[in-house]
Formats: C-alpha cells, sequence, structure tokens
C-alpha cells in the first residue's frame, strides 16, 4: 500500500503535467464488477497451531474508478484503482486485495463519434491485506466483534485491458471492460493471473 501512495500520485503528477501542453481529452470513470482467480491447492497452516485451512478462490464484488488523459485523439496515458467492496474469507483470516495500474492507451477513432474501442496495457501492483477477526462475551459488556488489520502483502503485477465506449452523450459513455492482471509470486491463489469484468461509467471533457 505504501508503493501505491508514493508511484501512483507521482505518476498522475508526471501525467498533469504533460497534460496541461499536449492533451486532446481528460476522462474519468468509476465502475463495478468482479475479479477471478482459483484457489491454491495446498492448505496453509495459518496459525502456527498444526491445523490447516484451505484458502478460498479470489471472488467478490470490486469497485474501480480511473483517469487518463488522451495526448493524441488516439493515445494517451491513464491510472487506475480497482478494490474489493468488503473483506472475505480466507483460511481463518479475513483478506481484502487490491489493484493499481498505470497504463498505455491506445483508442482508434471508428467512423461513429458514439463508439469508441479502447486498449490498455500498464504496470502496478496488488496489495493483499489480511485482518483477524474476533468475537468475545462477557457477562457486564455482553458481546463485541472485532477485526484487526495483521500486515499487508505486495505483489508487482502487468496489467491489460480491452473495452468499449458507447458515448450516450458527447461527453457521458458506459465502457463494458476485460482486463487481466499477471501478479508476480501470487502464492496465496492457485494462478499468477487474475481476470476482472465490469462496466464503469464516465466523462470526457474536451472531446
Amino acid at each position: 500500500m505504501k508503493l501505491f501512495r508514493v508511484v501512483l500520485p507521482l505518476c498522475l503528477s508526471c501525467i498533469g503535467g504533460a497534460g496541461v501542453i499536449y492533451a486532446q481529452s481528460f476522462d474519468v470513470a468509476a465502475g463495478a464488477g468482479t475479479a477471478l482467480a482459483p484457489a491454491r491447492a495446498t492448505p496453509i497452516d495459518s496459525f502456527g497451531d498444526g491445523n490447516l485451512y484451505y484458502g478460498p478462490k479470489l471472488d467478490g464484488a470490486f469497485g474501480k474508478i480511473s483517469g487518463d488523459l488522451m495526448l493524441r485523439p488516439s493515445f494517451g496515458v491513464g491510472a487506475e484503482y480497482s478494490f474489493r467492496f468488503s473483506q472475505g474469507d480466507y483460511a481463518g483470516l479475513n483478506y481484502r486485495p487490491s489493484f493499481y495500474d498505470v497504463n498505455a492507451i491506445f483508442a482508434p477513432r471508428l467512423h461513429t463519434s458514439r463508439i469508441q474501442p479502447e486498449f490498455q496495457a500498464g504496470l502496478g501492483g496488488m496489495n493483499l491485506r489480511f485482518y483477524y477477526p474476533q468475537s468475545q462475551c462477557d457477562s457486564f459488556a455482553g458481546c463485541s466483534n472485532s477485526n484487526n488489520f495483521i500486515e499487508s502483502s505486495n505483489h508487482l503485477q502487468v496489467h491489460g485491458l480491452a473495452g468499449i465506449r458507447f458515448y450516450v452523450t458527447p461527453g457521458v459513455f458506459i465502457r463494458p471492460e476485460a482486463e487481466v492482471h499477471w501478479v508476480h509470486n501470487l502464492f496465496q491463489f492457485g494462478s499468477a493471473y487474475v481476470s476482472q469484468y465490469g462496466v464503469s461509467v464516465g466523462y470526457s471533457f474536451g472531446r
């Protein structure tokens, strides 16, 4: 997460500086969808007590925010951040994943202004945060639940996206999209490849 807080603002600052001079348009979007990866095959001794737990597959509802600068009519740069809305169960713990990346964008122009394909490729990271859920009860205060953060795991990722923008007005668009993340050393799940599907709604300034 520290990597995200340092690298992404720096990249956005560089993008913004270039965009002041060269940008053709500026786009922002927010969306929702899901991310999927299989469960790991081997169990985990989560607490070091000899009890083994099987990890889950990666799934759940994800949110997403993104922005880009089109430096030329069909070429630009952008950044995005996607996150699981809620924590999920992971081998006796809770977990919450997120992805962040900076991308080059190719958006070829068609004969119609209402439809625009979009392709992205870039680099970023995946962050996995782990929590320990606990319940306790006593005769005086009753029962209470706690969910304590334990640690996080950061991984380098390579990102790709294919989507189609459907402009419902000259500025407002809806973008169905499919993404893939190749995540280095993602031993917590059964594959280094995480697929992601969703729909974003956005607005193009200066288009």
